[in-house]
């Protein structure tokens, strides 16, 4: 069975599965979910606790150990296996295989993933987990879905708020879900139950929003010209350095070079993320492609200090026409 991390918070299940896996690209999402089933598994006594975690020379017979041994007290137990790095090994690999075969009576196993590329979701030790139980995914909320995200969190408070003010909050807090979690929590103390209006959240909510290149690749995908502009800004504002942006740009150029095939160097996409930017080569042809490699080359030349032009211009100049849309009007900020 799959759920979403958001499906299992908001209708957990009367009766806990042996064995579940909560991972994803949202983090606290899959720290929210983990602990919902902690507090599950204790209200229907599953009181003992014993947790492992997949560190460098861990010993992984005491995994099995811990699904054979009788609990001390004759009492349910959460076992719970943490991998923070998605990668257990060889050894880890086939001591999961083989739990998942021998899962034990009268525990609960909890597995802490962090989010996973498709190669980690191939191998054999993710098969044998995702044929044995319940998977929690918390996935990556995308701008397009933060409105629904923060009335469906006000509404777990007994708090509510127009579209207006839903768009507003979710420009502040874009990126930054565990600021958005922290500003809500605010709200139920400033405000009675019943909606929240604008003005309220105008004077409370500050602006906690995190920009990161990864979110400006999205409206790149997203032809959002004026969102692209507004996380340059942000970045910018951040003091992100102009190189780690140059990179992921040109990251992104490679992958659209590859699907052209103008040129044989750099990686081919990832499933998860191929069907994006094969929209995004659409709008591209080999052309297009070379211009905007070497703009990319004039950009390099400019943060080595060969010429004094802007670059956070030349990044905007860049973004766009790697989007395939025309130049917002962009007031940078004062």
């Amino acid at each position: 069975m799959r759920l979403t991390a958001e499906q299992f918070i908001d209708r957990p299940p009367k009766t806990l599965q042996p064995l579940y896996v909560v991972y994803g690209a949202d983090p606290l999402g899959a720290l929210e979910a983990a602990d919902r089933l902690r507090e599950l598994a204790k209200q229907q006594g599953y009181v003992e606790r014993e947790v492992f975690t997949a560190e460098p020379g861990v010993d992984w017979s005491t995994l099995a150990f811990a699904g054979s041994a009788l609990s001390l007290f004759a009492t349910q137990r959460l076992i719970e296996l943490r991998i923070p790095t998605g990668k257990p090994g060889k050894e880890g690999s086939a001591a999961i295989e083989h739990y998942c075969q021998r899962l034990p009576d009268d525990s609960v196993t909890l597995v802490s993933l962090p989010d996973l590329d498709w190669k980690g979701k191939q191998t054999k030790w993710f098969v044998a987990l995702e044929a044995a139980a319940t998977v929690i995914e918390s996935p990556l909320v995308e701008r397009d879905h933060l409105p629904r995200w923060l009335a469906s969190r006000l509404a777990r408070v007994n708090l509510s708020a127009s579209a207006e003010a839903l768009e507003y909050l979710a420009d502040r807090v874009e990126g930054n879900l565990l600021a958005a979690k922290q500003e809500i929590e605010k709200l139920t103390l400033l405000c009675p139950p019943g909606e929240v209006s604008l003005n309220t959240l105008e004077a409370s909510i500050e602006n906690v929003s995190r920009y990161s290149s990864a979110t400006l690749i999205t409206a790149i995908h997203a032809g959002d010209t004026a969102r692209i502009a507004k996380m340059l800004d942000g970045l910018k504002a951040e003091g992100e350095p102009p190189p780690l942006i140059l990179w992921i740009l040109a990251n992104e150029l490679r992958l659209l070079l590859r699907i052209l095939g103008v040129t044989k160097t750099g990686r081919s996409p990832f499933p998860s993320k191929a069907r994006e930017v094969e929209k995004l080569a659409r709008k591209h042809s080999a052309g297009s492609l070379v211009r905007l490699n070497l703009q990319a080359a004039r950009i390099d030349r400019m943060i080595k200090g060969v010429n004094n032009n802007d670059v956070w211009d030349a990044f905007l100049q860049f973004s766009c026409g790697l989007a395939g849309a025309p130049l917002p009007v962009h007031i940078p900020p004062q």
